[in-house]
């Protein structure tokens, strides 16, 4: 049986595109905000949190397809000992075209290495960034959510919340998903949200469902951009991969986000007077 990493499961923890995020914001949660499983111990304005929270999540999704960006990612199998077996390692910059759509510009590409896991179509989409903000509002309704408590994460004070997809318990559904081979369509984990300004600032967790494929827990990091968004800019995960045929690989992914840029609006032409008609200089003041 042929072993699959789909990499684009780590949807989390990699960057929305402005296609994807023109899509999401169409759609609406089927019903009103989610079941909270556990409120013991939740602020007594949770609800609140919740809300302002998945609309950052919007705010942040819609603004992030203005940003350029570069992208480091390293995909790595790791055999007994702790020796790498295999390597994948691509360093892109994603720009913006003149319509609004991504591009991604390859700076370093080396011949990749991997054996023991395969990287699908789905995966190298993955990596020029799927939904990294699959709690924004119209996806809530999706979700159950349980509070878990408070703790301090870079000298950050944050609300810890459980995050569990409905779709889970729902076996009608998991095999729609399986026919159109949709997989690694919902985050399943942990997320810290900001306990002032209310935005998720770290995400630990995986994607599902899987079917056949197995996708790794990978953490994702992220940091305020232009003193306004929250980006992730650091994803790590060391997993072992266990297949329904009873093989394991080991596997270590590092993807860095830098260099964010503002694009759209940044640049203007404008053109005066006719084509080859040289423009005057401005008639300098006289002098007293």
């Amino acid at each position: 049986m042929k072993r699959a990493f789909v990499f684009s499961a780590l949807a989390a923890a990699l960057v929305g595109l402005a296609a994807s995020g023109a899509a999401a914001q169409q759609q609406t949660a089927a019903g009103a905000a989610p079941a909270l499983v556990n409120r013991s111990g939740a602020p007594a304005d949770v609800d609140r949190i919740i809300r302002d929270f998945t609309a950052r999540e919007a705010e942040f999704r819609r603004a992030l397809s203005e940003y350029a960006f570069k992208r480091d990612a390293v995909v790595q199998s790791i055999a007994f000992g702790g020796q790498i077996s295999g390597e994948y390692h691509r360093v892109s910059r994603f720009l913006i075209d003149e319509q609004g759509n991504r591009m991604e510009k390859i700076i370093f590409f080396p011949i990749p290495t991997l054996s023991a896991i395969t990287l699908s179509p789905e995966d190298l989409e993955g990596f020029g960034g799927i939904n990294a903000f699959a709690l924004e509002a119209s996806k809530l309704g999706e979700y159950d959510l349980a509070y878990v408590g408070k703790e301090r994460v870079d000298e950050i004070d944050t609300h810890v919340f459980d995050v569990t997809p409905k779709l889970l318990s729902d076996q009608r559904r998991l095999k729609e998903l399986k026919k159109a081979k949709k997989v690694g369509t919902h985050f399943q984990g942990r997320i810290w949200v900001d306990d002032r300004d209310h935005q998720i600032v770290k995400a630990r967790g995986k994607q599902v469902p899987e079917f056949d494929q197995r996708f790794p827990v990978f953490e994702t990091y992220r940091e305020q951009i232009d003193g306004k968004y929250w980006f992730p800019t650091y994803v790590y995960a060391d997993d072992e991969l266990v297949f329904k045929n009873g093989s394991t690989v080991r596997m270590r992914m590092r993807i860095k986000f830098e260099e964010y840029e503002h694009l759209r609006g940044r640049v203007r032409v404008i053109e005066e007077g006719q084509p080859g008609e040289e423009k005057k200089p401005e008639p300098k003041p006289a002098k007293p």
